[in-house]
């Protein structure tokens, strides 16, 4: 039986390059079996990976057939994974972020959770001497995750070590880091394409502070004014979207990547609560500037408060 291995709903770079990077492990250095899959179209900057490294975009999960062998990369969380994920054979579980609980597996499995910036980082790791075999379109996809999830290194959750293999994989491609990851954050930063309600689910988790739910959106950019220049359109989609998909409110954080801070949108006096709660700050305007936010697992996510 073939594994599908997938990662979390609105995928990123690293929830479409990690799925490919351990379905190679597994197919051509373990032997078994395995696909990768997507839970929903990957952002602009993860198909800019594909179309890089020449790697074919994974295929939609579709529905999930009872007993299908499954590993889970880039989340735990059973909220950004199939509904009846839990009717899968789960075999293995990769991740870098907190453990959330409510998976349930048929026996003993492999579970690594480390705390890392990248998925793909950890999964290097576990291949140990045979992350050597890696073609360069492995590489590439490796690369791009850490670049990604650590936004050139100017992620708080940035550790050494991921550090210390982007620039390992960049020198044995021949890549130089800030000419590629300025391509990559330029292919991220163009959204001029999407719906409001689009942007606003594509790099989204849900999360719950004190019984009220979130869509916590982030959007990573080298052109904040892009997005920013929507802003009455997007607060305005907010409702539609909060309704749409089982949720309170939408938080939508815009993250300009070269000044290191975030732009919350503050439509209501909810998010105002929380902004100035969360974050002391006080909201004068239906925007408020965080200076040094930059990552939603380690700034955003565990400060959310009511």
């Amino acid at each position: 039986m073939t594994t599908l291995v997938f990662g979390h709903k609105s995928p990123d770079t690293d929830s479409t390059g990690s799925p490919i990077i351990w379905a190679w492990y597994m197919s051509e250095v373990q032997g078994t079996a395995a696909e990768p899959r997507l839970l929903g179209e990957p952002n602009t900057e993860a198909n800019f990976m594909l179309k890089r490294w020449n790697l074919d975009k994974p295929a939609l999960l579709g529905d999930l057939t009872e007993g299908t062998k499954v590993v889970i990369v880039d989340t735990n969380n059973p909220a950004e994974l199939p509904a009846n994920i839990n009717d899968a054979d789960i075999t293995g579980i990769i991740d870098h972020h907190k453990l959330v609980g409510g998976l349930e597996t048929r026996g003993p499995i492999d579970i690594t959770i480390r705390p890392l910036a990248c998925t793909a980082t950890l999964m290097h790791d576990l291949m140990s001497d045979d992350a050597a075999k890696m073609p360069d379109a492995i590489k590439g996809a490796m690369l791009s995750c850490i670049l990604s999830d650590t936004l050139e290194f100017r992620s708080p959750t940035t550790t050494a070590h991921d550090k210390a293999l982007a620039e390992k994989l960049a020198g044995e491609l021949g890549i130089d880091i800030a000419e590629y990851a300025a391509e990559m954050f330029a292919a991220k930063s163009d959204v001029s394409a999407f719906s409001d309600a689009e942007l606003l689910r594509m790099d989204s988790k849900e999360y719950a502070v004190g019984g009220t739910k979130f869509r916590v959106s982030v959007l990573e950019t080298t052109s904040p004014k892009m997005v920013l220049d929507r802003k009455d359109s997007l607060m305005q989609s907010m409702a539609t979207v909060a309704a749409e998909d089982g949720v309170d409110q939408v938080l939508l954080f815009v993250v300009d990547i070269l000044n290191e801070e975030a732009t919350l949108l503050v439509p209501n006096d909810v998010v105002k609560q929380v902004a100035e709660k969360s974050f002391a700050t006080v909201c004068a305007g239906d925007t408020v500037i965080l200076p040094g936010v930059m990552s939603r697992k380690k700034q955003i996510i565990p400060n959310l408060a009511m």
